[in-house]
């Protein structure tokens, strides 16, 4: 891989978004456009520089093991960076000259022989992966548990589709969203003579999706902010048929057996969704899931209470466990139709791997209200 003209200036910009990520917590979707917008680099080097940040956050485990064998001791946190960005280039290709040399630059004087002593070495050296976790650059837990759901040939090839850049997807209306949210929001099947709730709204793509088939669509989230993102993107696909609200989706202001059809777009671990939020594997632990889905049965519950008799509720997660999907289903209510290929049973719902159709993976689940 070769990297542009003026990568130097690039990888600048990538050690204060990583240095910024590893040390001080900052989410890498949020810290580094702001960076970008600050930069004077081309379009070019905002793909590399965003390539680095991205690969080097999502990989951190495998970059680590990589240059562990040929350290001494723990290095202090600024070389761990240094060192993790470097063998990432590495890894995918950039000539060992220019990833070497280029980070011994950025690093200060005091720890360019390390550097450059380490990289070499990785460089020219073969790699022997302990274990797959390593080798994919995952927590143990989010391999064994995925495993454990999905059994290891499933595992292991959603968890390494899942560390490739995620291809970019526009609808008809302009709008950029993954075609497993497109098609979780079509499952709602919602028409024009309809009264539709999005219950956990934001950013506004499952909404303004909603709206395209001319149903009324109440669109909700928790923050006052997100839900201004919904209303951002409302404005700007011009639809006059969503109306924003700032309430909770677990006890939400709105009036019961009110609407014909409820979409919940649950909070989630987003364990399917992990190529789109490169640091969010090593924030999230098993802990979170439980929370989460004593979280999403009170939405459940809520979203239950807001749609008429007969009326339809459709459940969506970009996860894969069934403590946040299927576990939720206590079967009272009537389970629609899954939907076909590319999608798997899964219980009385349909879940979507990420290898499956090169989407985020999801499970939905659609009930209709007795009466």
């Amino acid at each position: 891989m070769s990297a542009p003209a003026s990568a130097s200036s690039a990888r600048s910009v990538a050690l204060d978004a990583l240095t910024r990520i590893e040390h001080d917590g900052a989410y890498a979707n949020l810290v580094l456009p702001a960076l970008l917008e600050r930069s004077s680099l081309s379009s070019r080097d905002r793909a590399f520089t965003t390539e680095l940040v991205y690969g080097t956050t999502r990989m951190r485990r495998a970059c680590d093991f990589a240059v562990d064998r040929f350290l001494v001791r723990e290095p202090a946190p600024e070389l761990r960076t240094l060192l993790r960005l470097g063998a990432y280039q590495l890894s995918i290709g950039v000539a060992a000259h220019a990833a070497v040399d280029a980070t011994v630059t950025l690093a200060p004087p005091r720890l360019r022989a390390v550097v450059n002593a380490v990289l070499r070495k990785v460089a020219t050296g073969t790699i022997d992966w302990p274990d797959d976790a390593t080798r994919l650059s995952y927590p143990d837990w989010i391999v064994a548990r995925l495993t454990a759901e999905l059994g290891a040939d499933d595992a292991l090839a959603a968890l390494a589709r899942m560390n490739e850049a995620p291809p970019v997807t526009t609808r008809d209306d302009g709008y950029v969203q993954d075609r497993s949210s497109t098609w979780a929001a079509d499952l709602v099947e919602a028409d024009a003579r309809e009264r539709v709730a999005d219950l956990c709204a934001a950013p506004g793509g499952k909404a303004t999706r909603l709206a395209g088939t001319g149903a009324v669509v109440v669109a909700a989230d928790l923050q006052p902010h997100r839900a201004g993102l919904v209303a951002e993107n409302v404005a700007r696909l011009g639809l006059a048929n969503v109306h924003v609200v700032v309430t909770d989706a677990a006890r939400p202001g709105l009036r019961p057996e009110s609407f014909d059809r409820v979409l919940v777009d649950a909070p989630c671990s987003g364990l399917g969704a992990l190529r789109r939020r490169p640091d969010a594997r090593w924030r999230i632990t098993e802990t979170d899931i439980t929370e989460l889905a004593v979280l999403q049965r009170r939405i459940v519950a809520a979203a239950r209470a807001l749609v008429r008799p007969g009326g339809i509720v459709v459940y969506s997660v970009c996860t894969l466990t069934a403590a946040e999907s299927i576990d939720h289903d206590d079967g009272q209510w009537e389970a629609l139709a899954t939907p076909g290929a590319p999608w798997r049973a899964y219980g009385r719902g349909a879940r979507l791997l990420p290898q499956d159709a090169d989407t985020d993976g999801m499970v939905v689940l659609r009930w209709k209200r007795p009466g």
